[in-house]
């Protein structure tokens, strides 16, 4: 691995923010920390950055012990959520800033300024100061400055958060494209289920201070281990087993063994199919019209649950309809709703 972490911890005062969370990330890799507030992220990614001590265990890159180096030592390129770009330089002088205090020669950091504009799409900035750009921009200069002196690690702090949903969805193929270009091993910290989907090769998923999950996007989505992560990736119908047992019963062909507390169904809202009928055991109670697709709520045998249908939708509110839901798409994953609350 090219950057390790092996039981991280951090405490305050009473408070365990990182309890012994190990984590790896290989060469080229983009990798998203992704959890709700406050479950241990940003701690986590301000460790590796070396702005903040560990109380135990160690961070090495390349084999490399990290955690007696002081972050100006690391090589790491970090950006933050609030651009941190200095208003009194020009874009140039901002991207260029640490290759000057390395003493590159300036013919060598003017052409590798042009560069990294070019590669950020903003080629006539350079003159500019950050205050005539836009958010958005600004970001993306940022970025920039992270990258011109060829980091060991890229280290993204929520830099898409205080942006508004179009421009986030832009900048968010901007980054992956700058990260596979340039293959610099990248972690992310966000708390956006479609910002981590969108760019990871791997998610780690996080809840109270521990790893609850790591895999690809398809695996966090498609095969959540616990409770928390189905419901936190994306909209999730989770129904207990003696409701199963009740409504629908042939889902518990692909149910792990176990008692009826242990597991619980996850029916993604795209995998249940309605079909009209005037007997049928289920309602259409509410629709919602979200352009490429239609949101409806159902009340069912199961339950109240949400389904999704794309392209035209025959339904109305008030329609009886059947359910078909295929064993298959039913993942069970261990209810972890006695721990603490997500």
């Amino acid at each position: 691995m090219y950057l390790s972490v092996r039981n991280a911890t951090k405490t305050f005062g009473m408070f365990t923010a990182l309890d012994k969370v190990s984590i790896d990330i290989e060469r080229g890799e983009f990798v998203c920390l992704l959890g709700p507030s406050g479950c241990g992220k940003t701690t986590l990614l301000r460790l590796i950055a070396g702005l903040s001590d560990l109380d135990g265990g160690e961070i090495m890159v390349e084999g490399e012990a990290l955690s007696s180096l002081p972050a100006r030592k690391r090589g790491f390129g970090i950006v933050f959520q609030s651009y941190s770009l200095f208003p009194n330089m020009t874009v140039a002088e901002n991207i260029g800033y640490g290759l000057k205090i390395r003493g590159t020669p300036m013919a060598e950091v003017t052409r590798r300024v042009s560069d990294l504009l070019d590669l950020v799409k903003l080629p006539r900035a350079a003159d500019a100061f950050p205050g005539q750009l836009s958010g958005g921009q600004q970001q993306r200069i940022a970025l920039a400055r992270a990258i011109a002196v060829d980091p060991r690690v890229l280290l993204l702090d929520e830099p898409l958060s205080a942006l508004d949903a179009k421009v986030r969805a832009e900048l968010r193929g901007e980054i992956r494209h700058v990260q596979r270009s340039l293959g610099i091993p990248t972690l992310m910290v966000t708390h956006d289920q479609e910002e981590a989907l969108a760019l990871a090769d791997r998610i780690i998923c996080m809840n109270h201070g521990v790893v609850v999950q790591v895999g690809t996007p398809e695996d966090l989505y498609h095969r959540p281990a616990t409770r928390f992560v189905a419901d936190f990736m994306g909209i999730s119908n989770l129904v207990p087993t003696e409701v199963v047992r009740r409504g629908c019963h042939k889902l518990l062909a692909t149910r792990p063994v176990g008692s009826d507390a242990a597991y619980i169904a996850c029916i993604r809202p795209e995998q249940i199919g309605l079909i009209p009928a005037e007997d049928g055991e289920a309602t259409v109670c509410n629709i919602s019209f979200l352009g490429n697709l239609r949101r409806l709520e159902v009340d069912s045998p199961l339950g109240m649950l949400v389904v999704e249908t794309h392209g035209g939708n025959p339904f109305r509110e008030g329609d009886r309809v059947r359910l078909s839901i295929e064993p298959e798409a039913c993942t069970w994953v261990a209810d972890d709703i006695a721990g603490p609350s997500a």
